[in-house]
């Protein structure tokens, strides 16, 4: 983010193609990020908070908006100190006290990354990447990863995912892929049995939960490639 302390905030300008993507708190700097360049996507806010989370969606759903998105803004945020903050009044925010995970994939299939993180903090639990996989595989494993990361420290946290369909595989304890068997997927499959075979051999008491993206915003564990 790049806001000048010293301007008078009355409004902000979110800046998703430019320059430097960011939000600005003065007409100056936003001005100095789009004058010249090609299709330039800006906008003015009314509050930083607005902003924010105006910063977090693509400019074509935002654009046609009133300065204040009409949407609230999500419920979580993160302070300076990289805690997670949740804003009073309107829909009731997560538990803190809770773990969340995600997967991130570079094509479909392609390069895919699982993490979960704590809540309250944002500090990485555990972390696992592979050459060549799936969204959904990813989530699912994600899951498992958490479920089994919960059991083996005698932990009692609400897991939050914000797949369905990986919820939905967990329930049948299977992961309900079409990604071929190949030699290429040979080690991510090894991967997937030993995760099916721990859901089959052992209980949790584990609350999964579905995160509420319209209402929070972005999970905890997003990797932020949108």
């Amino acid at each position: 983010m790049h806001l000048n302390s010293m301007a008078k905030k009355q409004k902000y300008y979110v800046v998703w193609q430019g320059n430097t993507p960011g939000i600005y708190d003065n007409w100056a700097d936003c001005q100095k990020q789009v004058t010249g360049v090609s299709a330039a996507q800006y906008k003015s806010f009314d509050t930083l908070e607005a902003a924010r989370y105006a910063y977090q969606r693509p400019y074509d759903e935002i654009k046609g908006t009133h300065t204040t998105p009409t949407a609230q803004p999500p419920m979580v945020g993160i302070d300076e100190n990289g805690m997670t903050v949740v804003r009073p009044g309107g829909v009731p925010g997560p538990e803190l006290n809770s773990i969340a995970v995600d997967a991130a994939c570079s094509g479909n299939p392609g390069a895919m990354e699982y993490q979960g993180v704590y809540v309250a903090t944002r500090q990485q639990l555990f972390h696992f990447i592979t050459p060549l996989g799936t969204n959904n595989i990813g989530e699912f494993l994600a899951i498992v990863h958490g479920l089994a990361y919960l059991k083996q420290h005698h932990m009692k946290q609400i897991l939050y995912s914000d797949s369905k369909i990986a919820i939905n595989w967990i329930r049948h304890k299977e992961c309900r892929t079409k990604l071929p068997l190949t030699p290429d997927t040979a080690a991510l499959w090894n991967v997937i049995r030993r995760a099916e075979a721990w859901l089959q051999n052992n209980t949790y008491t584990t609350e999964i939960r579905k995160w509420d993206t319209d209402h929070w915003g972005e999970i905890p564990a997003d990797f932020n490639r949108k």
